[in-house]
């Protein structure tokens, strides 16, 4: 299960457990988030909203506010003007995980909670093939 969603002005595609840097947000590190603003949710049959799907929405939690790389502007103006211009700007950055995609208030996708041991659990091997003499 998917789902389309705007935040920022940009689209997303984000499924539950998918790590997104969008535009900041104005909340603190742990707190939940809830995005009412989906386009279009995708799976088994897609449902395309005019603009948005009524009563959708995708639940995430934010990680960290952060800062992007640096982008540096350089102006300089030619012939008989010698004047140069250099500026960097960092955006801020809100980093999300995403949680959960619910419609019409019920949970269609959310991110599986695994136990460590679980996850540490040896995949099952196959029978070791028995030999025979010719």
């Amino acid at each position: 299960m998917y789902a389309v969603m705007k935040t920022g002005g940009k689209q997303y595609r984000v499924q539950p457990g998918d790590m997104l840097r969008v535009e900041k947000l104005p909340a603190e590190a742990g707190d939940t988030v809830e995005f009412d603003q989906v386009l279009m949710l995708g799976g088994d049959g897609p449902q395309v909203g005019t603009p948005l799907v009524a009563g959708a929405a995708v639940q995430a939690e934010i990680v960290e506010q952060v800062k992007a790389d640096k982008v540096i502007t350089f102006v300089r103006r030619r012939r008989k003007h010698s004047s140069k211009r250099r500026r960097g700007h960092r955006q801020a950055l809100t980093l999300i995980r995403i949680t959960g995609i619910t419609a019409d208030g019920a949970t269609l996708a959310e991110t599986a909670q695994t136990t460590p041991a679980e996850q540490a659990a040896p995949a099952a091997t196959a029978p070791e093939a028995q030999k025979t003499e010719d």
